[in-house]
């Protein structure tokens, strides 16, 4: 039945009669002076490739230098495709008998290679096999600006519901038009905080739309980008990753392409905690036990820090400048003491403390009203498993790498994880673009 199979595999077309496998050997004859004489076979017309058919129980591999008496039955092979078909019962059997033979090494490694490309591409797979609307939890916040709303009131909002952005929508224009984030917020503070033209006061009773609105009434944000990047519910997790990534976003709007509702703002931490929910029904990659310093994920080098003596004000400078979302804040020594991240700038809306950005990093991290535990940190020898587990359960954006001394080492962050876990088994590099 496997003879019928095969040849039916490799030298049958649909409505074609069926053609037997030829197995093609180098013939010895004797010429009339009495030595013998080696006649190289006649070439064989080549018929036109059929496309190759998988049969239940049969295992097809590319395997041009199997020698087909050392299947010892178990299966064939067609030379002319270069093709070796066994059975999936007798697969492991073949893998051992190559092993004795080291003319089959090469088949090994390319066997062995296939495997670990397999299990690099697991969760670039797992990513492409679900869609945005399948992150989306059962129950969710959405919080919408209209662009007629006041801006102190917009970020007052945000403080209140624990957020770090919100859809903008255009009464006027019937539609979308961007995002409110912290940024923004940051931008402000850090551009008319010593100008001498606006009072900071002043802004606060502004709307959005002179914020970010339109073009021709932006007047106090003129580099805002009125470009909203959204996504489809339809479209993969992996296309999700691959926008946050190319356009360096945090938040990334699923819209109904036919309503144009948004139905969830899609992070790099909702993602991952996504994956990291059904962990236990993708196969664990061997990469997710070797060393983070061993895998190079992460930042490590010209990594942004802010003394704890340092000004906010100087601390927002490097936000607007380096484009980090957060910075550790060390000591006088270089050891890390606390972290301080672009959420943390939302507080001083809340505090009415944005007129005294000139209070040291120490009093600014004092004055936060959310609880903040320390530094999440990870260590070099670390597994990129034990790292992946720390910042889901401790719901953080990144990871300070430090070694024994709690100096700052590094960073790592949901984009660079997602970047080596998704795209990079892709050939794509997002992070690194321009």
């Amino acid at each position: 039945m496997l003879e019928g199979k095969l040849k039916r595999c490799f030298n049958q077309r649909e409505g074609e009669r069926p053609r037997p496998v030829h197995f093609y050997r180098e013939e010895e004859q004797t010429s009339g002076t009495g030595r013998t004489v080696r006649v190289p076979p006649p070439e064989p017309v080549p018929a036109p490739t059929p496309p190759l058919r998988l049969w239940p129980h049969t295992c097809c591999l590319r395997a041009p230098n199997i020698d087909p008496s050392a299947l010892e039955g178990r299966g064939e092979t067609n030379p002319a495709l270069g093709v070796c078909c066994l059975e999936k019962s007798t697969f492991s059997w073949t893998r051992n008998r190559i092993m004795e033979h080291p003319s089959q090494v090469p088949l090994l490694e390319k066997m062995q290679e296939i495997k670990r490309r397999g299990a690099i591409a697991l969760y670039m797979n797992f990513m492409k096999s679900h869609s945005c609307y399948d992150a989306i939890p059962t129950s969710c916040k959405l919080v919408i600006f209209d662009t007629k709303l006041q801006v102190k009131k917009a970020f007052f909002a945000l403080v209140a519901n624990g957020l770090r952005a919100a859809p903008l929508w255009d009464s006027k224009l019937q539609r979308f038009v961007g995002m409110l984030t912290i940024t923004d917020f940051i931008n402000i503070l850090h551009f008319y905080y010593r100008s001498p033209m606006v009072q900071m006061y002043e802004l606060e009773r502004h709307k959005i739309e002179t914020w970010r609105g339109d073009s021709s009434q932006n007047v106090y944000l003129k580099c805002s980008d009125h470009i909203l990047i959204s996504i489809s519910p339809e479209a993969s997790l992996f296309d999700a990753i691959y926008s946050l990534l190319k356009y360096k976003i945090h938040r990334l709007p699923v819209m109904d392409p036919e309503s144009g509702n948004v139905l969830h703002i899609l992070t790099h931490k909702r993602i991952l905690k996504f994956l990291h929910i059904f962990k236990t029904k993708v196969p664990t990659p061997a990469f997710m036990g070797r060393q983070i310093q061993e895998l190079g994920i992460g930042t490590f080098r010209n990594i942004a820090t802010v003394r704890q003596t340092a000004t906010l004000y100087e601390a927002l400078a490097i936000f607007v400048e380096r484009r980090v979302s957060a910075l550790p804040v060390v000591d006088e020594q270089g050891k890390v003491v606390s972290l301080y991240s672009r959420f943390d700038v939302i507080n001083l809306a809340a505090q009415k403390s944005y007129n005294n950005l000139d209070m040291p990093m120490q009093e600014a991290i004092r004055r936060r009203t959310s609880f903040v535990e320390g530094v999440i940190k990870c260590y070099p020898h670390e597994t990129l498993e034990t790292i992946i587990d720390r910042i889901v359960n401790a719901e953080v954006h990144r990871l300070v790498l430090v070694d024994r001394a709690d100096m700052v080492r590094g960073i790592i962050s949901l984009s660079d994880l997602l970047q080596a876990m998704v795209l990079t088994p892709a050939g794509i590099h997002a992070l690194w673009s321009s």
